[in-house]
């Protein structure tokens, strides 16, 4: 089993137990100070007790002028060096071996770009943020490469046993790698060859540091991805160079901020192991090992890229954070216990870029919470009701009794599992139902006593007395008041996803928000013309999240139509009347009107939980309608809060 993946591997002197591989992801963890924070200890600990044979640290800033926030950890001075040595320390007293990713943002630092303090090879826009970075200059650039060369120097005094050096994802020296960002008239400008050249100095540069023996990585993004981008066969020409300067492995990525859906972050409309072929690429120019990454989630495909010779390590990335014992319950031969990574990125890349904050996981919530997780059972045992059998009455249930107490879970329906059953219907979101049957099967081996088809009424309320209650009946669809909404062509959202009733091939949909393109997605799969009706001046489903790319070019190739600023006046039978812009249009012909303005909270229980003075918490949508990220965090917070 496994006898791929889990053979030893030797790099110069540094040898690998296996080749499961986790790669760098910025937490945002650190002290504000850049040094190593209890926190960020605590978050890593937690991961390499999972046993990966090589553990490599996230970012850390190799100079001032490239740190991506104050709290990424540095190696720019020898005051960080204490906290360094802790971080690894725990890999190795978890058996891996540690690489230190040394990274510099470049004009990808959205703290530096609003302080007009971020340089580029370039004064060239990110294509993130549309700001503007300062050109560097020449000896800026030779302050870099220096720099490069003493953090380094100071991962292996940290008693590191190998460095990578950050050159992909759009970050400085993958900025000099690209045209689109690099324009220069010197020798760092011009040719492939020549905008290869910072690479190829930071490279020597640390080689002549570090010596002979001390393993290099090197994480490229193997092509660009983006339009006018370099591809994978210009890449090629220059693989030999970069192991001349002294690269060791090549860690083959993909991808630059400006790449559609983020794609060194793939959501799951990119299969498991999408990225192979170009790692297999690289492999031909090169006679170093080679590391894969793309939505690694099954040890037995990353043993299969192994045997098959595309690739000699594989990297785990967002699948640690879903579930850093996964390997070992593989190898334990417990892979119905493994919670695989559904790609979602709510609490990894998307919490980290679009909105600032550390790194959780959606499904996870112990996930950079590793300080505060209770891990012994509490203190006073407790009868717990929940009520709601969604993510977050599950994740409320699952966590509760881990914890000890006596917990019952009602549901309303025949089946677990709330909206998960409906949304997990729209394309590519298959790995939904794989993690809410996960979560479902976790409940039942944590003991929880599951009464389904049963509706908690306020009498039922009356009649507990210790109990404890989570609340979590979800939502319920909001129903426009206008004219014609119960004529028998008009149905909600959900109903469509679950297949109550069958597409038309003329449908408006009430609502551009996530469940009304899903369901666009839905019916235009299934060869509808659709046409969505949003209130707003523009989607509230963003094209700069990985998903919502996604969503928007499937629905924009399928011919859907958008009509924003728009609200439905009235709906008749084979049309709807819509006001756009003041004024009044009628659409037809209309075979199926499709209602998703959103949800809204579903918490009738609330009063009489309230009058009875029983405690309790409300969480998911019950609470708040919100994502997957919300519920599981609010239903985990509930349990450990009784």
């Amino acid at each position: 089993m496994l006898k791929h993946l889990l053979a030893p591997i030797k790099i110069k002197t540094m040898e690998l137990a296996n080749r499961v591989v986790l790669p760098a992801m910025g937490t945002q963890l650190g002290n504000p100070d850049a040094t190593v924070s209890e926190a960020l200890l605590a978050y890593l600990k937690r991961r390499v007790k999972g046993g990966a044979g090589l553990v490599i640290t996230e970012i850390t800033a190799v100079h001032p002028s490239g740190i991506v926030s104050p709290n990424q950890i540095a190696a720019y001075d020898d005051c960080f060096i204490s906290g360094l040595k802790k971080l690894s320390g725990c890999i190795h007293e978890a058996g891996g071996k540690a690489a230190m990713q040394l990274h510099h943002a470049g004009r990808e630092s959205f703290f530096l770009l609003n302080k007009k303090a971020a340089i580029a090879p370039s004064a060239i826009p990110s294509p993130m943020t549309r700001l503007v970075p300062r050109e560097i200059t020449r000896k800026e650039i030779s302050d870099v490469i220096v720099s490069f060369a003493r953090a380094a120097i100071r991962a292996r005094e940290s008693g590191f046993d190998a460095v990578e050096v950050h050159a992909a994802h759009g970050y400085l020296l993958m900025q000099f790698f690209s045209a689109l960002s690099n324009q220069r008239n010197d020798e760092y400008g011009g040719t492939f060859k020549n905008r290869a050249r910072f690479t190829l100095e930071v490279l020597k540069e640390i080689r002549r540091e570090v010596g002979e023996d001390f393993p290099i990585l090197l994480r490229i993004s193997t092509e660009e991805f983006i339009q006018n981008g370099y591809t994978i066969d210009e890449m090629q020409t220059i693989l030999p160079d970069l192991i001349k300067a002294g690269a060791d492995v090549i860690h083959a990525s993909v991808g630059t901020y400006g790449s559609p859906a983020l794609i060194f972050c793939a959501p799951p409309e990119y299969q498991p192991g999408f990225n192979v072929w170009r790692a297999k690429k690289v492999k031909e120019k090169v006679d170093v090992p080679v590391i894969t990454v793309g939505r690694f989630a099954d040890p037995d495909l990353a043993d299969k890229i192994i045997a098959d010779g595309e690739a000699d390590l594989v990297s785990f990335g967002r699948q640690h954070l879903a579930d850093p014992d996964f390997l070992a319950k593989f190898r334990e031969g417990r892979p119905k216990e493994i919670r695989k990574c559904i790609a979602c990125n709510q609490g990894c890349i998307e919490r980290l870029i679009l909105e600032g904050k550390s790194i959780r996981c959606a499904i996870n919530p112990e996930t950079g919470q590793e300080t505060i997780y209770p891990r012994v059972p509490a203190a006073r045992k407790r009868s717990v009701w929940v009520i709601g059998g969604g993510p977050a009455g599950l994740t409320a249930a699952s966590e509760a009794a881990r914890l000890g107490h006596k917990v019952t879970l009602f549901e309303k329906k025949e089946r677990l599992g709330g909206q998960l059953n409906f949304m997990g219907q729209a394309p590519h979101k298959e790995g939904y139902f794989e993690w809410i049957s996960w979560l479902i099967f976790d409940v039942k081996k944590q003991g929880v006593k599951i009464r389904t088809n049963t509706i908690v009424t306020n009498n039922m309320l009356e009649e507990i007395k210790d109990e404890v209650v989570i609340l979590a009946t979800g939502g319920k669809q909001a129903i426009p008041p206008v004219p014609g909404i119960d004529l028998p062509m008009v149905h909600d959202a959900l109903q469509i996803l679950d297949n109550q009733f069958p597409p038309q091939k003329n449908v408006i949909v009430i609502g551009g928000g996530l469940i009304g393109m899903e369901t666009a997605d839905f019916l235009t799969k299934r060869g509808s013309m659709v046409t969505i009706i949003e209130i707003l001046k523009s989607s509230p489903v963003k094209k700069v999240s990985a998903h919502g790319f996604m969503l928007h070019s499937r629905l924009q190739e399928k011919k859907c139509r958008f009509l924003f600023n728009t609200t439905l006046k009235k709906i008749e039978t084979g049309s709807v009347t819509i006001i756009k812009e003041k004024k009044e249009e009628i659409i037809s012909p209309v075979d199926q009107v499709i209602i998703a303005v959103g949800m809204k909270p579903l918490d009738d229980l609330k009063k009489t939980l309230e009058k009875l003075n029983i405690l309790h918490f409300i969480v998911g949508d019950a609470s708040q309608v919100g994502r997957i990220i919300e519920a599981t965090e609010k239903g985990a917070w509930a349990a450990w809060n009784i």
